[in-house]
């Protein structure tokens, strides 16, 4: 047996033991609805070290936290393994399996001429395994999870679209209907209907997020990093206006306009802009 192969069987044992009757209390007690959180919160975490890695940080942690998401996957599969229904051995098999089939350009004889071949067949090849499960191809959107954060499932969306040729042809198509739908969204506004400006605003997100699909930058990530920007300069605005002496809430928003505009430059390691009169 591999090294890999060993670490995992490794990791179902002490799986096994913390279930065992003389296992830990916690783990004996859970099930697929109480680990729920624990799956979503692990997964984000594992994003989170990304992000760091992208932005030159240590890789070591980014694996710490891929233990952490492949042991949830342990222990579902674990309690499934306690009611006879399947093992992780199945779940490896089945996924392997699949990949194999909806690559034939690589396990079989298949051609394909560039990604976008190989995302047109991939969309082929799973409405034939959904007829052949169910006897209906269903959808080409079936898949997306309903649970997602809405950008990434409105990118999702509209990227499965894509894949049967509903898509603009250039990004400035995209680009235009951005305009379209916040001139729409401004009447909303002027309307002062509260569903009117639901709506068109959601139309507007949806369309920012299909242009950052066609830009090869998922917006949900997009979003995600700009969030993270937002809490470093503002934890340093609230840094700054307690070194001022200002006391809490009593800072006008010239003041906090300037010193957001200093930790903007000292993110950048820019000189501080001079003060406004």
């Amino acid at each position: 047996m591999s090294e890999i192969g060993v670490a995992v069987e490794r990791l179902v044992e002490v799986m096994r033991r913390l279930r065992a009757p003389d296992g830990c209390p916690w783990d004996k007690e859970q099930d697929l609805r109480s680990l729920r959180p624990y799956l979503i919160e692990e997964a984000y975490e594992v994003l989170d070290e990304m992000d760091r890695v992208a932005w030159g940080g240590p890789w070591k942690p980014l694996a710490e936290e891929l233990g952490d998401l492949l042991f949830q996957i342990v222990f579902h599969a674990h309690l499934a393994s306690e009611k006879k229904e399947f093992d992780l051995g199945d779940v490896a098999n089945a996924i392997a399996e699949k990949l194999e089939r909806r690559h034939p350009h690589v396990f079989g004889e298949g051609r394909v001429e560039g990604a976008e071949q190989v995302l047109q067949n991939w969309a082929k090849l799973k409405a034939d395994e959904r007829k052949a499960k169910t006897g209906r191809a269903g959808s080409v959107l079936d898949g997306v999870p309903t649970a997602a954060p809405g950008l990434q499932r409105a990118e999702r969306l509209t990227e499965k679209a894509s894949r049967i040729g509903f898509d603009w042809p250039d990004v400035e198509g995209v680009r235009r209907k951005i305009d379209e739908e916040l001139g729409e969204l401004d009447e909303a506004i002027a309307s002062r209907d509260r569903d009117a400006i639901e709506h068109e605003l959601g139309d507007v997100l949806f369309a920012l997020a299909n242009l950052g699909r066609k830009l090869n930058t998922p917006p949900e990530d997009a979003l995600r990093m700009t969030n993270k920007r937002f809490t470093s300069r503002f934890h340093r605005v609230e840094e700054k206006l307690q070194a001022a002496g200002i006391p809490f809430g009593e800072a006008t928003l010239e003041v906090m306009d300037r010193f957001w505009d200093e930790a903007k430059a000292e993110e950048r390691g820019e000189a501080p802009p001079p003060g406004r009169p």
